[in-house]
């Protein structure tokens, strides 16, 4: 796990089988995007909604395969920026868009047991925020952020619990409902506290965490502020944008209590 030459960050294009779990995902990522394609011949999608999926896609792209990838294997900054871009880019660019009738078009009926398993998980946002968190705290624990940094099997493992737990959470925050809009909110909230509070602990930290990476503590300093300060001002504006959507509703609302001078005849 030590060898240099199967660094998780390394080329792609090099080396044999330790290599192979970015292989797969790589071919994961073509199929899903392809699969949009071609479901998207049986059932159209909204133009917006077409453009917001592969603005999700690219921003994938780049974000996980090429150069951007090499950079963050030397640099903390850019890990952090990276996994950014993964949680609050294309978590929720994914959701936006909905790609679910597209997928759904493409690979049959067969799916359904999936996709009915997670609606039923985000109808309820503290739950899928949890399980973001967990997620998020687990990996940015040194050890297993060290190892996810040598092995691609983990590496591939991280960014993949990152996308998953992501997408269920801004699922449950951002198509809530009505009834749901107060926990989206109170989830929204829960998760600018805990990144950034994590932000805080690697701003502040009086050594390198992750020195098998970057032995410069101002690199370490300054992934902490990107996850603490940009990552946090788009999980507040998220929960600006759920909490006025609810106080519009409910002004748009006729209310029940008020007396009826309609002047229908008693």
């Amino acid at each position: 796990m030590a060898a240099g030459p199967v660094a998780a960050h390394g080329n792609v294009f090099t080396g044999e089988g330790a290599h192979a779990p970015i292989w797969a995902s790589q071919i994961l990522f073509v199929a899903a995007w392809f699969g949009y394609l071609f479901g998207a011949i049986r059932k159209r999608p909204e133009p917006l909604r077409r453009a917001l999926f592969h603005m999700a896609m690219l921003v994938a792209g780049i974000a996980l395969f090429g150069p951007f990838d090499d950079m963050a294997g030397s640099s903390t900054a850019w890990h952090m920026v990276q996994h950014m871009l993964l949680i609050t880019v294309v978590a929720p660019l994914a959701v936006l868009a909905r790609p679910l009738p597209q997928w759904r078009a493409c690979a049959g009926p067969a799916v359904d047991v999936v996709w009915r398993a997670a609606q039923r998980l985000t109808r309820r946002p503290m739950a899928c925020a949890l399980l973001h968190a967990a997620a998020i705290w687990t990996w940015h624990a040194p050890g297993p952020y060290m190892a996810a940094v040598l092995s691609n099997g983990w590496h591939v493992l991280e960014h993949a619990s990152f996308l998953f737990t992501g997408w269920l959470f801004w699922w449950s925050v951002l198509r809530p409902g009505m009834a749901g809009a107060i926990q989206a909110t109170l989830a929204l909230l829960f998760t600018v506290m805990h990144t950034g509070l994590l932000g805080a602990l690697l701003t502040f930290a009086p050594a390198v965490l992750y020195a098998g990476e970057s032995r410069e503590l101002w690199d370490q300093q300054l992934a902490g502020l990107v996850m603490w300060i940009p990552g946090g001002a788009v999980y507040l504006l998220a929960a600006a944008w759920v909490g006025f959507g609810w106080l519009g509703n409910r002004e748009s609302r006729p209310d029940s209590s008020r007396p009826d001078h309609s002047g229908s005849p008693t």
